[in-house]
């Protein structure tokens, strides 16, 4: 990795962090901390609500997951649409009549403060191990690429998490989530175009789409009635519409980001958009997957170099495909290194996280 390389990676975390910080100036309250004083636009919301989603966890998992099972996967978000209906409908008045800062903080007015305490003690307990494994998972790609330690990456990335998020706010993750965000939908748009690229030049784009299709990598849809079968389109509608009105409906890092529109209409209408455009862009990422698999079918598969981290993601195999192919073959052929480093390490979904424990 050359100098200038250094100084960009350096250069942007710096201006990241006090821009967010510097967005986040000026907050006099409780509401301008935490629910951005109630002046997002629904765009915002959007982008908050899917930045949140998506994570160094969807960049790693999502190929991988296509490269080992196919695109079945993108099934589970089926009901993801409908759920964003209700929550439209029912969740978000309710929340916005009780003028609440947390979906933990109506448990209270409507059971007791008892209740509020025992579900906010789950929330953060669960969103604590959720956090750690998005930590985990930029630091598993940075030891990658660099070879560091993954312990002392870990503790650099969740403390620059920490800085913005703490000093700048709801308003400060707001704006710099739409950067993340924008740094995660380029990377994985290079990752594809480079796995299609690098190919030999008599194997076009339908060629590799031939190649994952004949191997079942673009299966999409399971219509038989299996409960043995994670993926299938039933398990997407049902399972799916339940776990997404769960996630989106009760847990305070999705709360917290409709909390901040300027009306219902802002709000409602970044959730609704939100079931509107996940599908495709899971698509795309498992697509991503797909094109891997058939470029590895043509080149060998490289081995996991990073002896301090081998042991430690075992399980983790396919995911471990998507990082090795940004350090042999994108960084490679075209200086991206830095800008793929840097969408894993400015992980908005876990900035979200840490923030949404702040209130519970």
């Amino acid at each position: 990795m050359s100098n200038l390389d250094w100084i960009v990676m350096l250069l942007t975390l710096v201006l990241i962090i006090i821009f967010g910080v510097w967005k986040g100036r000026g907050q006099t309250g409780s509401d301008t901390y935490l629910r951005a004083g109630r002046a997002m636009p629904w765009q915002a919301v959007l982008m908050g609500i899917m930045a949140t989603q998506a994570s160094a966890i969807t960049f790693l998992s999502g190929p991988g997951q296509a490269y080992s099972d196919g695109m079945r996967f993108v099934q589970y978000y089926f009901g993801l649409p409908l759920a964003m209906i209700v929550i439209s409908m029912v969740f978000v008045p309710i929340f916005q009549k009780q003028n609440v800062y947390t979906a933990y903080e109506y448990l209270d007015k409507r059971f007791n403060r008892e209740t509020r305490l025992f579900t906010g003690i789950l929330f953060l307990f669960s969103r604590g191990v959720s956090t750690g494994i998005s930590v985990y998972a930029p630091a598993i790609i940075l030891s990658t690429i660099f070879g560091w330690n993954i312990y002392l990456t870990n503790v650099l990335v969740g403390g620059l998490l920490i800085i913005y998020t703490y000093t700048g706010g709801a308003k400060a993750i707001a704006h710099t989530q739409k950067i993340q965000f924008g740094i995660i939908l380029a990377s994985m748009a290079v990752a594809g175009i480079m796995a299609v690229t690098l190919l030999p030049k008599h194997v076009s784009f339908t060629d590799a789409l031939y190649l994952a299709g004949k191997s079942g990598k673009l299966n999409v849809i399971t219509t038989k009635f299996d409960p043995k079968d994670k993926y299938n389109l039933w398990s997407g509608l049902i399972g799916g519409f339940f776990l997404a009105l769960s996630y989106f409906g009760t847990d305070q890092s999705q709360v917290g980001r409709y909390l901040t529109g300027k009306d219902l209409r802002e709000s409602r209408l970044g959730l609704l958009m939100n079931g509107i455009v996940k599908i495709p862009m899971q698509f795309l990422i498992l697509l991503v997957g797909a094109l891997l698999f058939s470029f590895y079918t043509i080149y060998k598969a490289p081995l996991f170099f990073n002896e301090s981290a081998e042991k430690k993601v075992a399980a983790l195999v396919p995911d471990k495909y998507q990082p090795l192919y940004i350090e042999n073959q994108v960084a490679v052929n075209h200086n991206q290194r830095t800008a793929l480093s840097l969408l894993e390490l400015r992980n908005s979904g876990t900035a979200r996280s840490v923030a949404s424990s702040t209130p519970a």
